[in-house]
């Protein structure tokens, strides 16, 4: 049998530099040939909801990558994926937790309630043309004990962390129940991820073949 021949490949960047987007990527088979972490203001607008704070976000996370792509000659034909999380319960949008105190407010107000995770995707394609989804998710945790909220935040793991938790690691025993997409709660969602990139023509499958 003949092996499949290999696939051309454009190269592929992240504007991000956080860890679990990359082995998001990694874990769908695409890596990232460059990271490009934008620093943009993410001050919620008056009145914005999570939804249009999410895609807002991820725009403008695209946009500010992309102005650093084009100083980079090498990268002029690449495919560019900027990401945004937002923890909301209503519309009230939680911060992305810096302090202890920050991370104890989200917790208790997380504690044995509903509250909903969106997650926006941008790309930026070799012609600066723009393709966005916005993914849903519906979460539930238990009701927390002091002593849970102050063993957790002990590790340390929600720094950074919209609404001062990191869903795949220890507040993972937390959560009672999940409607809709883990991968977009963790921070990329990976369907819509790779359906973007597969409908600008961009062979996400091509490393599967290569395991072979």
């Amino acid at each position: 049998m003949t092996a499949n021949p290999p696939i051309a490949r454009p190269k592929l960047v992240l504007a991000s530099a956080s860890p679990r987007r990359l082995a998001l990527m990694q874990q769908a088979g695409l890596d990232a040939d460059a990271l490009l972490p934008a620093d943009i203001d993410e001050t919620p607008h008056r009145g914005e909801s999570p939804r249009a704070y999410a895609t807002r976000i991820a725009s403008e996370k695209a946009a500010a990558a992309a102005k650093l792509r084009a100083t980079q000659p090498e990268l002029k034909e690449s495919f560019l994926i900027a990401a945004d999380t937002v923890v909301a319960v209503g519309r009230r949008i939680l911060p992305k937790a810096e302090t202890r105190e920050e991370a104890e407010e989200c917790l208790r107000l997380l504690s044995g309630r509903q509250h909903r995770v969106y997650s926006a995707v941008s790309l930026i394609t070799p012609r600066g043309h723009e393709r966005k989804r916005l993914v849903e998710a519906r979460l539930r945790f238990k009701r927390l004990g002091s002593t849970e909220i102050e063993a957790y935040l002990s590790t340390g793991e929600w720094r950074g962390k919209a609404g001062g938790y990191a869903i795949q690691g220890r507040a993972g025993v937390f959560l009672v129940k999940i409607v809709g997409s883990y991968t977009a709660v963790v921070g990329l969602p990976l369907h819509e991820t790779v359906s973007l990139l597969a409908g600008e023509g961009y062979p996400v499958l091509a490393p599967w073949f290569a395991m072979a």
